[in-house]
């Protein structure tokens, strides 16, 4: 991850130097030789993805967004895009969100699982028929049409999951994560973050940040540290994000970070647009 931006561009050379010295470890170094094992781990995994995508979008100064958006912990590499975050004020608020979430996992365990197939609305009837049973699961992240990954404990998850599959799901696959992120089982990271996020100065946006929880457009500092909060117990609303920046005007979406996902997530929500990565 990021070997050649830290070879071939100065900006996002600097930036990942400045990495190490705010984790207080050897970050590029796990960046360029790390396991994947290494990567997996959460404390590893957030800062990792996070520092990767900003330096991808410093490297190409001429890319100036008319809007953004960040799936789950893309969110704060949106922020900093946009101007309401600095770098060395969000890389602190990364690590502490993923000490925070590791935490909540070891202390209420659970899982998730991507749903194919299924019109959300069934999915979500099905896990709030579970839930009211006892057992926690909850709509976790609106990906695209017929892709949602739904979150909980690992009963119910299993429950779900066979239920779901009963109701017509394509597929309803376990994924290899640590915990329950985007549900309620995340309400102790949501208390320990939000300590840190209150000492943090965070400035209007120069755009608009389409936030996950509401899939609506916020340059009010006060609104965005409510909603970054509120991210970690709620779902994703990704599909509704980029459905409304589309009707706002957007026709061309770039997407910063390892990987493509998003780019193809993009395409099955809104195909007449444009999808890319930043080069």
């Amino acid at each position: 991850m990021a070997r050649e931006l830290f070879a071939q561009n100065e900006a996002a050379r600097a930036l990942l130097i400045q990495a190490n010295d705010i984790v207080g470890f050897e970050l590029t170094k796990l960046l360029f030789e790390g396991t994947e094992e290494d990567l997996r781990r959460t404390d590893v995994t957030q800062p990792a993805v996070f520092v990767h995508s900003v330096a991808q979008f410093v490297a190409q100064p001429a890319v100036q967004p008319s809007m953004v958006a960040g799936h789950s912990l893309g969110e704060l590499s949106a922020l900093v895009a946009a101007g309401v975050l600095s770098f060395a004020d969000a890389l602190p608020l990364v690590v502490r969100r993923a000490q925070a979430m590791q935490a909540a996992c070891q202390e209420q365990p659970g899982t998730m699982a991507a749903i194919l197939g299924l019109a959300d609305e069934v999915v979500e009837r099905i896990c709030q028929e579970i839930s009211a049973g006892g057992d926690v699961v909850v709509a976790a992240n609106y990906n695209c049409p017929g892709q949602l990954v739904i979150s909980g404990s690992v009963a119910g998850i299993n429950k779900a999951c066979e239920a779901l599959k009963a109701a017509g799901a394509k597929r309803a696959l376990p994924l290899p994560v640590g915990g329950a992120f985007h549900s309620p089982l995340m309400q102790s990271a949501q208390a320990a973050l939000a300590e840190a996020i209150e000492r943090t100065a965070f400035s209007p946006a120069r755009c608009p940040v389409y936030q996950n929880v509401d899939a609506a457009p916020h340059s009010d500092p006060a609104e965005i540290k409510a909603n970054l909060l509120a991210q970690l117990t709620a779902p994703v609303r990704w599909t509704q994000s980029v459905q409304a920046m589309f009707r706002d005007g957007a026709t061309t979406f770039l997407e910063c970070g390892p990987g493509k996902v998003l780019q193809g997530l993009v395409k099955k929500i809104e195909p007449t647009a444009t999808a890319g990565a930043v080069a």
